[in-house]
């Protein structure tokens, strides 16, 4: 018997939360729980090979690869598709960074659909990396998260815990919200 559109459909999880809240490891450990695939921060990439202070422009280069990385991906997911960064946090890492935000990431993120949205909590220590810019500034960063969420009226929920506790409390809230 064929499956029928919605049967086939990938359940979209976006991951977001301030620096050092443990985005990537959380969409890793997901993927790997619910046997599926995970698009990765471009960001992290983009910046790492960059030799000067990025600028709007590598914004809005960063956020136009990160949904080719993710259309990509969907290809290959299997029911569910995990997605570290998304166009809220490209938003508010202009507004924030620039006082601005491209129409183009402004007009993707009226776009983007997820099923839900998973914020990571402030309660994992911060780590240093030479990426990260905002050990003092994730309370605040958190509250405009939520914030840009409520705005958009999204399903979301927040993931807190240590090691093991935080991927369960996050497939949990998949269980409980995409099944």
């Amino acid at each position: 018997m064929e499956r029928s559109m919605e049967e086939n459909r990938i359940l979209k999880v976006a991951i977001l939360g301030a620096e050092s809240t443990g985005k990537t490891t959380l969409c890793k450990d997901l993927a790997n729980h619910f046997d599926t695939v995970w698009v990765p921060e471009y960001a992290r990439e983009y910046l790492a090979n960059l030799n000067r202070n990025h600028t709007l422009e590598d914004l809005m280069e960063i956020s136009k690869q990160q949904l080719i990385y993710q259309r990509n991906a969907l290809d290959k997911a299997n029911k569910l598709l995990f997605v570290d960064t998304e166009m809220i946090i490209l938003k508010v890492w202009c507004d924030d960074k620039f006082k601005t935000c491209p129409d183009f990431i402004s007009n993707e993120l009226k776009q983007q659909k997820f099923d839900i949205y998973l914020i990571m909590a402030n309660d994992i220590a911060w780590e240093y990396d030479p990426l990260r810019e905002n050990p003092d500034r994730r309370d605040y960063l958190f509250d405009i998260y939520i914030k840009e969420l409520e705005r958009i009226n999204a399903n979301y929920r927040i993931i807190g815990g240590l090691g093991e506790d935080r991927l369960n409390n996050a497939v949990k809230a998949i269980e409980e919200n995409c099944f």
